[in-house]
């Protein structure tokens, strides 16, 4: 299907039986979103609020809530886009199947925005901040937020719509010390398009224009968070996506997006900033307050029939998890051309994204003697060296030639390969004082932290254990639980100051004797029966609170030379610190108002 519209995108997927309209009246402070994650974990439909306190306008959530609807979202148009993805990796792929690429050229047609005369759906009506469906999602939550927008600028000097940047910037509407219907907040991260065009104003006299889109076809929204390569503009791959151009219209110094439901435009202060935040983020913590850039509102701008597009954003897996899976999908061809030696891929959902990177990499420098990870270092240091990969915290890279049925998209089974396999006292890589995620709070600092590389190739030398070890009684640790093969958590004292430290080293003194072999990797935690429960569990408590150079630690630890290593286990002290960002949790009395929702004969009964 190719959707004019997001109110045609309702009414395809209302047909299939893919999307329940909420009648009641619903509390955009909490519930909305309270609603939204229970519906989701369910694996449930889109949601259509018509009935929102505050506002006139309804709200869509969930639109990508599950990888199937992703894939009904985009059925019509995606086959074509991998078409276009692969002759771009390698365009001889043409001349070898030209049958099978013979939507290419006529999805390429629709890549080109189209710029639109007279008036357009977006110019319908006007309106005011205060009149949108101002979303809470977290109590603690600096305002109400956008949380799924496009954002549009160019810049400076010149105005051609190839030159354009769309990226998912998050954006403040009320709360701390915005000015209501006059400004809102613009918070974007390291590596994004917009800093780039930010700098550049700060040169030049120009007003730097911003507009804000919300809604339009699905395929718009998708497009702002693609990572696309040099020279590919959001504008033209939303076009693809979407089987239709994009069209555009400049308005006042500003641009529309005519097919948008919804268009704030507003000018960005160059110098000044103002706090904005807390905000309930991907990660699953509260990414907290800081100083970002303000936008002066000039206008909001609505379609006769808007929609309101928004998720709920926490930790993951999320609604934007879908996000992740159709990046994936779209670029598995491009890996190989643009990480030579690299057979898949995996910035670890559960993980929030960032914090952990798993990859199968190649180990074919020199096959005539021991094999021993030298390869895997160039294509690691090559991921980290390049646009979003470079955030990874945790990268652990494994030689794809030792077993050719490893994926890094199967954790566990990975994990369990390269326990199997690693050498402490050589594979483990580390970069200090460096730059990280901004949202992750594990570092010594805002964006600062460090970075670890675990490479690690070769025959396995050691059988894993599932068994909880015999260990002796100690007043270090307590209550003993396997995660996975070859992974042992332990709880130990709470972290409360730099003190503490000094645990995670009593606790490898009182480790001496646990077999290396049997438990390579240890966990140390504030709830070793949380953190192994699930293996999600540990992928997310455990990635997203350690910081390698200040949190691992290890067994007969040594330094040699400047290398870092350990000859028994290797510890991870995942426990909460006082530095790190509160988790996300939804108030109780949040979760029994919304049973009106789900009780007989109310909208929602049966989810």
């Amino acid at each position: 299907m190719r959707y004019k519209s997001l109110a045609d995108c309702v009414k395809d997927l209302e047909r299939h039986g893919q999307l329940i309209r909420i009648t009641e009246e619903v509390d955009p402070n909490l519930e909305m979103a309270a609603i939204h994650w229970r519906v989701f974990k369910k694996g449930g439909p889109a949601l259509l609020f018509e009935n929102i306190k505050g506002s006139s306008f309804p709200a869509l959530s969930n639109l990508y809530g599950t990888f199937e609807r992703t894939d009904f979202l985009f059925r019509k148009t995606l086959p074509g886009v991998g078409q276009v993805v692969q002759l771009k990796a390698d365009p001889s792929n043409f001349f070898k199947a030209p049958l099978k690429f013979l939507k290419a050229p006529f999805t390429a047609l629709t890549a080109l925005p189209r710029k639109a005369w007279g008036k357009t759906p977006v110019e319908y009506g006007k309106t005011s901040i205060d009149q949108l469906p101002l979303i809470k999602c977290w109590p603690m939550d600096g305002g109400a937020f956008v949380t799924l927008p496009q954002v549009f600028t160019l810049p400076p000097e010149d105005k051609h719509i190839m030159q354009s940047n769309i990226g998912m910037y998050r954006i403040q509407l009320t709360g701390n010390e915005y000015e209501t219907n006059k400004e809102i907040g613009l918070h974007y991260q390291l590596h994004r398009g917009i800093g780039v065009h930010h700098q550049l104003y700060n040169k030049s006299d120009e007003p730097f224009r911003v507009s804000i889109f919300v809604g339009g076809p699905p395929a718009h929204a998708f497009a702002a968070i693609m990572p696309l390569p040099e020279g590919l503009t959001e504008t033209t791959f939303a076009g693809m996506l979407a089987g239709k151009r994009f069209k555009y219209k400049t308005k006042d110094g500003h641009v529309l997006s005519a097919d948008a439901d919804f268009v704030i435009t507003g000018t960005v202060r160059k110098s000044e900033k103002k706090p904005e935040g807390p905000f309930g983020d991907h990660l699953g913590y509260y990414s907290l307050t800081h100083d970002f850039p303000v936008v002066d509102v000039d206008e909001v701008y609505h379609r006769k029939d808007a929609i309101w597009h928004f998720t709920a954003v926490g930790r993951p897996p999320a609604e934007d998890s879908s996000f992740g899976y159709l990046i994936h999908q779209l670029v598995k061809p491009l890996t190989s051309t643009e990480f030579p030696g690299i057979r898949s891929v995996n910035a670890v959902d559960e993980a929030g994204v960032h914090p952990l990177l798993l990859v199968v990499g190649s180990e074919r420098y020199m096959p005539f003697r021991e094999i021993r990870p030298e390869e895997l270092l160039t294509q690691a240091n090559h991921l980290l060296g390049k646009g979003q990969t470079s955030l990874a915290k945790f990268l652990i890279i494994a030689n794809g030639e030792d077993n050719e049925e490893l994926n890094a998209k199967d954790e566990s089974a990975f994990f369990q390969h390269i326990l199997e396999r690693v050498d402490w006292t050589r594979d483990l890589h580390f970069q200090t004082k460096t730059t990280m995620d901004t949202l992750d709070y594990s570092g010594d600092g805002w964006n600062a932290g460090s970075k670890v590389v675990i490479a690690a190739c070769g025959e396995a030398t050691r059988e894993l254990s599932v068994h909880v070890p015999s260990l002796p009684q100690s007043q270090v640790y307590s209550n003993p639980k396997v995660i996975a093969p070859g992974i042992l958590a332990v709880q130990i004292k709470s972290f409360t100051d730099e003190t503490s430290y000094q645990d995670a080293q009593a606790l490898a003194y009182a480790l001496e004797d646990l077999n290396v072999d049997a438990f390579p990797l240890v966990v140390a935690c504030d709830d070793s029966g949380f953190m192994s429960a699930e293996f999600s569990n540990f992928l997310w408590a455990a990635f997203t609170r350690v910081n390698p150079s200040h949190d691992i630690h290890g067994v007969h630890a040594f330094v040699e030379h400047k290398h870092w290593g350990c000859k028994g286990p290797l510890i991870l002290d995942a426990r909460i610190k006082p530095h790190h960002a509160p988790p996300l949790e939804m108030p109780k009395e949040v979760e029994q108002a919304i049973e009106r929702f789900f009780k007989k004969g109310a909208s929602l009964a049966g989810y």
